[in-house]
């Protein structure tokens, strides 16, 4: 990334020494969702040193930072996410978990890291016009960090005009970003389907209710779903990923459970999709004298950028690396809980390029530095440079008008 030119900010660059310690020290000390007490202690603790007020206990442990200048209303809010995952690091070098079983394998971690570096600029560089929220949110990993600080208050409390959330993206070369309107992830949900049947013994097949052939016609009928009643224009993804059956191989299960998730870019495919499902659930069990249980959960929404935010985003972000750096992003159908934000106000989710893994010291794992991969580690060379980003977009946003 070196050789890249880009126009950083030079106190952002002089102190990032500084926030790659801090950013290694909370990969060294991961916590999951809605414990992230040692982590939210670490960014109010900066924050205050900064002289940046400091209110805490939003969604169990957010931490919400309030940067001010001038004399406007007007105000942004820019989120990181600061939960790890419950998987077991493959990274030996210094700086790995230190806890059994828990892994920042997402890069939140560098998230923070990157919000700090812009918070602490911020609080001596204020060449704005509005006010800044710096919002460090729990549990994005699941836990829907994002919706439960909105259920505290957050937008009631600190009201904004927009907000704006950042994501690494490893393999793509680092010193590049994108940012696209529209949907950028996808809404996250999961279904359980236990069917009923009657057991016994398997070599007796005309006195039971086998529910085993029963699933697997299921399996296939909801491929239909997607082939034969979306649109082919739309998207939809339904993945059958758990089937559970039986405890011995002469016996006929009195049950059948099936688990999997659902995937799509809007409510509307959504409703359709979850629709047909049941109907298919249903019917394919009465056609075989069995009944079933049929449970649908919505997880997180679709994540989707309004276009007025999105465009202001992506001149910021050509103005630090070029227009040809910043390119389109390709929809994900991985979902992301900063969707509930998204749906509060308007505002762009983008993506910054975390590089190929060749970053990594001696001492990482052997696979490869992809996200929820036990060999991932965050890029540092990245921190300036997200940083500069969310600096010159609240500038940008929150610039003096003219009498």
């Amino acid at each position: 990334m070196n050789h890249i030119a880009m126009n950083l900010i030079e106190a952002i660059v002089a102190a990032a020494p500084e926030m790659a310690a801090i950013r290694r020290d909370l990969h060294a000390h991961p916590e999951l969702c809605f414990q992230e007490t040692r982590t939210a202690d670490v960014v109010a603790s900066r924050l205050a040193q900064w002289g940046i007020p400091v209110h805490r206990g939003l969604g169990t442990t957010g931490v919400v930072g309030v940067v001010k200048a001038g004399t406007s209303d007007r105000a942004i809010a820019l989120r990181a996410d600061m939960d790890a995952l419950p998987m077991q690091e493959f990274n030996t070098f210094a700086h790995a978990s230190q806890h059994t079983g828990k892994m920042h394998a997402c890069g939140h971690d560098g998230h923070t890291a990157m919000l700090l570096a812009a918070a602490q600029y911020l609080s001596t560089h204020r060449h704005f016009d509005g006010t800044v929220y710096l919002v460090f949110q729990p549990a994005e990993e699941g836990g829907g960090g994002a919706r439960e600080m909105i259920k505290d208050g957050l937008f009631e409390k600190f009201p904004v005009q927009a907000v704006f959330g950042m994501h690494n993206w490893p393999g793509g070369e680092a010193g590049q970003f994108a940012a696209s309107a529209g949907p950028v992830m996808a809404s996250s949900n999961e279904f359980t389907i236990t069917l009923r049947g009657k057991g016994g013994h398997a070599a007796m097949p005309h006195t039971v209710q086998d529910p085993v052939p029963v699933a697997c016609q299921m399996v296939q009928a909801f491929q239909t779903i997607v082939s034969r009643n979306l649109k082919p224009i739309d998207a939809g993804v339904v993945s059958v990923t758990m089937i559970h059956a039986g405890e011995a191989t002469n016996v006929v299960p009195d049950s059948c459970e099936l688990r999997g998730t659902v995937r799509t870019f809007t409510l509307d495919v959504l409703d359709l999709i979850e629709q047909r499902m049941r109907e298919i659930a249903q019917h394919t069990a009465a056609a075989f004298g069995m009944v079933c249980e049929f449970e649908f959960v919505r997880n997180y929404p679709p994540t989707i950028n309004s276009e007025s935010a999105v465009e202001v985003a992506r001149r910021v972000m050509a103005g630090i690396v070029g227009e040809a750096r910043v390119r389109e992003q390709e929809p994900t159908m991985g979902a992301e809980d900063f969707a509930y934000m998204l749906q509060a106000k308007p505002g762009c989710y983008g993506f910054i390029f975390n590089g190929d893994g060749a970053h990594r010291t001696r001492g990482h794992g052997g696979g490869p530095c992809t996200l929820h991969n036990p060999s991932y580690d965050f890029n540092d060379q990245l921190i300036p440079l997200g940083a500069t980003y969310w600096v010159r977009l609240a500038e940008t946003w929150l610039a003096p008008v003219a009498a």
